[in-house]
């Protein structure tokens, strides 16, 4: 059984779990993209993609909707938070 995260809970204090950030950060690698480059298609600093990969911040849905089309990516899967339920 599964649940969707509370979002005010801190991703990073919940074992198991895959958090938005860790996704973010794979798909870009795996893109071929340097921080510094998906800034450059994003059109916001490259500071603005660390936080997002570190989940310090969760970006807005026009910049979520265009990082998935970048990542060729569907933005829930980017997103989306789950924990298993023990």
């Amino acid at each position: 059984m599964h649940r969707k995260l509370d979002t005010r809970t801190n991703p990073r204090q919940t074992e198991g779990v895959h958090t938005y950030e860790s996704k973010v950060k794979q798909y870009r690698e795996q893109a071929g993209l340097t921080q510094e480059g998906l800034a450059r298609e994003l059109n916001v600093s490259r500071q603005t993609v660390v936080n997002i990969e570190r989940g310090t911040n969760e970006p807005k849905v026009l910049l979520a909707i265009t990082l998935g089309a970048i990542l060729g990516v569907a933005v829930g899967e980017l997103f989306w938070r789950e924990v298993k339920e023990k």
